[in-house]
């Protein structure tokens, strides 16, 4: 072999070499959803390659069970726990039963934080709620108030009884109730994020309460399955359905009355948010009462006592602007 010959040898060897060992050094981070094909994710999955893209030295792996239970997120936990990622971002189907396997992840030195659906403080390193829960409560009663003048009968169709966020922000729900003369809150059931089961409890609700004037669903796949409900039951401008939802879900809802207005804050961001936090405990930030960890063009996560942050204030859609934002997430 020629000198030049070795000496280019070598060189691609090394260039090889390095180049392995750059990709070696990327920072796997997997953000872990409640389940797969649900659009609010898909949409949090693309903040996260954004952040990504930014940061530049990010693997994103996208992951989560194919329904929303806790038992197929343990699975992908014990998954990602033998692939050996950096950090585990997860919105938490169950607060409680996830915490042993993240527990078992953060003893092998995985940074472990929760977004969107918290989990217990002993499972994880930090929580990231998308906005304040008391805000998010208030905004969805308050939705459904200023469409009933008189006041009237609403109910609740929420995701699985056990989903975190879902739960505080019924519980804030009703405490501002109050403060909405004539608003009577009637039943709350869950749909377990299922397109056809919260359809079924729609119907369900329409059914058992003739009198019913709102239907509020802080779910995306809730808003949507009881706007379908209302729609087909002919019920456009008698039953009115709230709370949170995906403008490019929801436009069509808007467009026909089924929804005069709902609320959600941007699933682009909080992905995005997620994974910069993630990134930035991984290179050494405090996750601690106290502590500000940046959030990229997100700006900075304060964590209270409890270690969590809210990340931003819930946006109103209506038909003055769905037109606008339904095209972007």
């Amino acid at each position: 072999m020629s000198i030049l010959k070795k000496i280019l040898t070598t060189a691609a060897l090394t260039s090889a070499m390095m180049a392995g060992a750059a990709q070696a050094e990327n920072v796997k981070i997997a953000l872990v959803v409640k389940a797969l094909g649900i659009g609010f994710f898909e949409a949090a999955a693309k903040g996260a390659e954004e952040a990504a893209k930014e940061l530049g030295d990010v693997e994103i792996i996208y992951t989560g069970p194919t329904d929303t239970t806790a038992e197929g997120q343990i699975e992908v936990i014990n998954s990602l726990i033998a692939q050996g990622v950096n950090a585990i971002a997860i919105s938490a189907n169950d607060k409680d039963a996830l915490v042993p396997a993240l527990q078992k992840a953060m003893e092998r030195g995985i940074t472990v934080i929760s977004w969107d659906s918290g989990v217990a403080p002993e499972g994880r390193m930090m929580h990231l709620n998308p906005s304040s829960n008391a805000l998010i409560g208030n905004t969805i009663i308050k939705l459904a108030a200023d469409n009933m003048p008189e006041g009237g009968e609403v109910a609740i169709l929420s995701a699985s009884a056990t989903a975190t966020n879902q739960n505080i922000w019924i519980e804030e729900a009703k405490k501002v109730l109050p403060n909405y003369a004539g608003v009577t809150l009637v039943d709350t059931v869950y749909g377990d994020d299922l397109a056809d089961k919260s359809y079924r409890e729609a119907q369900g609700l329409i059914a058992k309460y003739p009198n019913l004037k709102a239907i509020i669903a802080p779910t995306t796949v809730g808003i949507l399955a009881a706007s379908q409900a209302v729609t087909d039951g002919g019920l456009i401008g008698k039953v009115n359905v709230t709370g949170l939802g995906l403008p490019s879900e929801m436009a069509g809802a808007v467009e026909s009355g089924a929804t005069v207005s709902f609320a959600i804050w941007n699933p682009i961001d909080l992905g995005y948010a997620a994974t910069m936090l993630s990134y930035n405990i991984i290179k050494g930030a405090k996750a601690e009462a106290g502590a500000e960890i940046g959030m990229g063009r997100m700006g900075a996560a304060m964590l209270d006592e409890n270690g969590e942050a809210a990340m931003s204030d819930p946006f109103t859609y209506d038909a003055s602007n769905i037109a606008e934002f339904k095209s972007i997430f």
